[in-house]
C-alpha cells in the first residue's frame, strides 16, 4: 500500500518541518476537527489565510521581475490566472496533497480529497505552514518549484475553453459546443463525461466531477490535438 505519511510529503516537497504541528495543521480539514471534537483552530484555514498572502506577494514579485514591460493590468490578470483555484488544484494533484489530508467521514464520503476548492486551499495552507516554519525564502522556493513552474502549460489547461474558442473563431471552423455523453456514480460523487464538438465532429473528450471540469478537459484535449 502506498505510503501517504507526512514524512513522505516532506520528501516530496524537499522540506523538513522543525515544528511538526504546522504540517499536520496544513493537512487537516475542518471536517476532521469537528468530527474529532478537537481544537477548532487546528485545521488548515488560519494557515491558509497566511499562505494566500505569501503566495500573492511572491507571485507578484516573480511576474514583475520576469515581465519588465508588462502593464499593471496584464500583471494583475496573469497573477490571477497563475494562482487561481484551478491552477493550485493542478499543483495539489501533482503533489497528491488530497491523499495526505485528514478528513471527517462525511467529507471523505462526498469526495473531498478530489475537490478542487479543498485541495487548492491545502496548497495555500502548506505555503503558510512553510513560511511560519522556515521563513520567506523556503516559502518562495516551494512556490517557485511547485506553483510558478510550467506556467504556459497550466495557463493552457485552465483557460482551455476560451483558448479553444479563440482558435476556432480564428480559422472560422464552425460552431463549437459541448455535449454531455454520460454521468456515472452516486449523487454525492458523480463523474461527468463530455465531448467537445466542432459542427458534428468530436474533437476532444473529458471527464470530471463537474460538467465544467469535464468541458475544460475536453477543450484541453482538443487543443493538444490541434497543436500536433
Amino acid at each position: 500500500m502506498e505510503n501517504y505519511s507526512l514524512d513522505k510529503l516532506e520528501e516530496k516537497i524537499n522540506y523538513t518541518f522543525k515544528n511538526r504541528k504546522l504540517i499536520r495543521q496544513a493537512m487537516t480539514h475542518s471536517s476532521f476537527t469537528n468530527e474529532q471534537k478537537i481544537n477548532h483552530y487546528e485545521h488548515y484555514e488560519r494557515v491558509e489565510f497566511l499562505g494566500d498572502a505569501v503566495l500573492e506577494l511572491v507571485s507578484s514579485e516573480f511576474l514583475f521581475l520576469e515581465n519588465p514591460t508588462m502593464s499593471e493590468g496584464n500583471l494583475t490578470k496573469t497573477r490571477a490566472s497563475a494562482v487561481c483555484e484551478q491552477a493550485l488544484a493542478i499543483t495539489a494533484r501533482e503533489l497528491e496533497l488530497g491523499k495526505f489530508m485528514l478528513f471527517g467521514k462525511g467529507e471523505e464520503a462526498t469526495g473531498g480529497r478530489e475537490r478542487d476548492s479543498i485541495i487548492a486551499d491545502a496548497v495555500e495552507a502548506l505555503i503558510g505552514a512553510i513560511y511560519l516554519d522556515g521563513g520567506m525564502e523556503e516559502a518562495k522556493r516551494f512556490i517557485y518549484t511547485f506553483v510558478l513552474n510550467d506556467l504556459e502549460h497550466k495557463k493552457l489547461f485552465y483557460d482551455a475553453k476560451s483558448i479553444l474558442m479563440e482558435e476556432v473563431q480564428k480559422i472560422k471552423a464552425g460552431e463549437l459546443s459541448y455535449v454531455l455523453l454520460k454521468e456515472e456514480g452516486p449523487e454525492h460523487n458523480k463523474q461527468f463525461f463530455v465531448a467537445a464538438m466542432l459542427k458534428d465532429k468530436q474533437i476532444g473528450t473529458g471527464a470530471g466531477r463537474t460538467k465544467k471540469a469535464a468541458e475544460q478537459q475536453a477543450a484541453y484535449e482538443a487543443l493538444m490535438k490541434m497543436k500536433k
